[in-house]
């Protein structure tokens, strides 16, 4: 694949994409390109305001069958009864968990690490997106190796004392099990003023999960818009995942208009589907 391609390159192609994609029923949201595949999915802190219910409608209505449970809609105490409930309506819909998270692990107990393990084992999901201290995250291999479930260490921007870049994630997982990597959030990355697509590239098989947003202004939080709306360089980015062959999930985590999130989250799946059907029909994809 060449890396020559521009945003305005690239972009010529888009609007097309998006429009046959909104005029075909059952969108894609799984990609096989150049040794990749990337899963466009959900976080559920998007839905922070409702409950596991219309979580799970709001889910199917943006066509996607992916889902990043956060314990909004299914809390972490609950008992294994609980799990296994809140499990049998994921399923009943058609939802395929593909991780859980963000998880704190700021306490060096035991105890509540092997708790939140068991959590993620008896809900089957795959992955827990976490944000542990530095000293923490050495002491969570075992525990990953023992129930065979990744982490992946969430970056949360300039006011994360522990975690704030890529780089900072990478510098310790780098030594752990190969299951031990990172969850780019490219808004929080893009803040602290690191590159996006070079952070993927030095990330490679370690980046394990992403959440997706944009920015209007790339170095303002609160400056969140639709994926597509912003200035975060969305087709590079996924060319660059194409590049490192990436296997994972690319949540949209949609942290605006909590109270009527679908809208601006639909045009955000809109926009990424056309940017990858754009890249498919394209030569640059082969």
């Amino acid at each position: 694949m060449s890396q020559e391609v521009t945003r305005r390159t690239l972009l010529r192609t888009v609007p097309g994409a998006i429009g046959l994609i909104a005029a075909t029923a059952g969108s894609a949201q799984e990609y096989e390109l150049g040794g990749a595949d990337l899963k466009l999915g959900v976080a559920s802190y998007s839905f922070r305001k409702f409950q596991r219910a219309q979580a799970i409608q709001m889910t199917k209505e943006l066509g996607t069958p992916y889902l990043n449970v956060k314990d909004f809609h299914l809390p972490l105490e609950s008992t294994p009864e609980q799990i296994e409930s809140a499990k049998k309506e994921f399923a009943e819909a058609g939802i395929i968990i593909v991780g859980c998270g963000n998880i704190s692990f700021q306490k060096d107990d035991e105890t509540d690490i092997r708790h939140k393990f068991e959590y993620a084992k008896q809900l089957g999901a795959p992955l827990i997106v976490c944000a542990p201290t530095p000293q923490i995250l050495p002491k969570l291999g075992k525990y990953v190796e023992e129930y065979n479930i990744k982490i992946a260490v969430h970056n949360h921007g300039p006011e994360d004392k522990h975690f704030p870049t890529p780089q900072s994630v990478l510098k310790i997982v780098r030594d752990m099990d190969p299951r031990c990597g990172l969850c780019m959030d490219i808004g929080h990355t893009s803040r602290t003023g690191a590159s996006i697509v070079e952070s993927i590239a030095e990330a490679g098989p370690r980046l394990l999960d992403m959440h997706a947003k944009d920015l209007s202004d790339p170095m303002v939080k609160e400056s969140q818009v639709p994926v597509g709306d912003g200035k975060l360089p969305i087709p590079q980015i996924f060319l660059q995942l194409i590049g490192i062959k990436y296997k994972g999930c690319v949540n949209l985590e949609y942290e605006v208009q909590a109270d009527n999130p679908l809208p601006g989250m639909q045009k955000s799946f809109s926009y990424m589907r056309g940017v990858l059907a754009g890249i498919k029909a394209s030569k640059y994809a082969a």
